[in-house]
């Protein structure tokens, strides 16, 4: 059983397809099952960091990948950035691309206190950290 908001991977051609309505069914690519791509919430010790880190001044809510910025370079870079209300029935994406700087601001009248930050990295998968209260 997929779920909602999951992300799937084609090892052969690369694409990534997230669940908007998840289903019993499996998930195939160029003839071969897709991989879901697992959360992973807790950095290890390489010089890279991923897991989203939330910082909150006043009103001003901004999500910024690892505690020391991540790569964004041609071949290693953060795909999205995202904010997923608890309901999961609204979400903030921001697309990136190699040289941009890998955070996202949230509007100060964002009304939710919580959320899950999520991110892809092309080359180390998905990672994510519940904001901290």
């Amino acid at each position: 059983m997929t779920e909602k908001m999951g992300l799937y991977k084609c090892n052969v051609c690369g694409n990534i397809i997230e669940v908007i309505h998840p289903g019993a069914g499996q998930l195939v690519c160029c003839s071969l099952p897709m991989e879901e791509l697992k959360v992973q919430t807790s950095d290890d010790s390489s010089q890279e960091k991923h897991v989203p880190v939330v910082t909150i001044e006043g009103s001003s809510k901004t999500i910024r990948v690892g505690s020391i910025p991540h790569p964004m370079e041609k071949d290693h870079y953060i795909v999205f950035i995202e904010a997923i209300s608890p309901d999961k029935k609204y979400l903030k994406r921001k697309y990136l691309n190699p040289g941009d700087e890998p955070k996202l601001d949230l509007k100060p009248n964002c009304s939710y206190d919580e959320f899950t930050a999520r991110e892809l990295c092309n080359l180390h998968g998905l990672w994510v950290s519940d904001k901290e209260s």
